[in-house]
């Protein structure tokens, strides 16, 4: 069973993948560019994905867009379960119902909690992992159609779900509401207002702690300093504003919090090994979202 490497290098791509994953308190946030699928065999997970701190349980399947930076942050003993992840390219070309593409793309969770699903999901997670060790096309096209029907599966559900519930049955996530630790309500800050012309001050004043501490302490949870998070969140919104919008990159850049167009280039340049020009040419799907 696989665990996340927290050397991989930032933003690097998986592909389309179906593996079985055991959790760990991961040291850093990871983004890639593909649609992440969790699909949780045994326990629960507890994941910091943009601002939010979500749980997945056990039978439960959750997708996500992974360019927004997520990170296991708790999870039960004995957990395992199954993560595919699928080219954001393939997932936009299938013309999957707006209402999932779109929830994605905003950077939220899509939860879909159909228990009875649970040993049938298990099958077919499993026989994607052992086909996609050495696939040939001819398989590589029938899981892409199989992963199409269970995404389309999980919207219909996730539909039917909202329907039947009262439109204030869930009020929006707050980190005042608590449930987080220091650590945590810093990275959920920064994730809200990475768009604002933050300082360590300003972060740390949210939490009641001295900027030194704060900055130590968000060192050893994490493994990253308070302004390289900060980074890491206002690349990733240049990321998506690139590949979904054709905005001009200067404005892209002062949008994700960047104050000057220099800075911005330098931080995509050293985070995606490219230029924001670059990377909107060879992850061109803009066409696809008909912008």
């Amino acid at each position: 069973m696989a665990q996340f490497d927290p050397d991989r290098p930032d933003f690097s791509s998986y592909g389309l993948t179906c593996v079985h994953w055991i959790p760990s308190r991961m040291p850093r946030p990871d983004h890639h560019n593909e649609i992440e699928i969790n699909l949780v065999q045994k326990g629960w997970l507890t994941y910091l994905l943009g601002g939010h701190k979500i749980h997945i349980q056990k039978g439960q399947m959750g997708a996500f867009w992974a360019s927004i930076p997520h990170q296991i942050i708790d999870f039960a003993e004995g957990t395992d379960y199954f993560v595919v992840t699928i080219p954001l390219v393939w997932f936009l070309q299938r013309r999957l119902p707006e209402s999932l593409v779109q929830l994605l793309m905003r950077g939220e969770l899509a939860l879909e909690d159909e228990k009875s699903r649970a040993d049938c999901d298990k099958a077919l997670f499993l026989q994607w992992e052992k086909d996609l060790k050495n696939p040939d096309q001819a398989t590589k096209d029938i899981i892409i159609l199989e992963m199409e029907a269970r995404l389309r599966r999980m919207a219909a559900a996730i539909a039917a779900a909202a329907s039947s519930r009262p439109a204030c049955a869930h009020a929006p996530f707050s980190f005042q509401q608590g449930g987080l630790n220091k650590v945590e309500q810093m990275a959920c800050y920064i994730a809200r207002h990475y768009a604002e012309p933050l300082t360590v001050a300003d972060i740390s004043k949210e939490t009641g702690l001295h900027p030194n501490y704060a900055m130590n302490l968000f060192k050893k949870a994490f493994g990253m300093t308070l302004l390289d998070y900060l980074i890491h969140h206002r690349v990733s919104h240049a990321q998506r504003q690139l590949i979904t919008t054709d905005e001009k990159i200067v404005d892209i850049a002062l949008a994700a919090g960047f104050n000057s167009i220099s800075r911005f280039n330098e931080a995509f340049r050293h985070s995606c090994g490219c230029t924001p020009r670059d990377y909107r040419i060879n992850h061109g799907v803009a066409d696809v979202l008909g912008q």
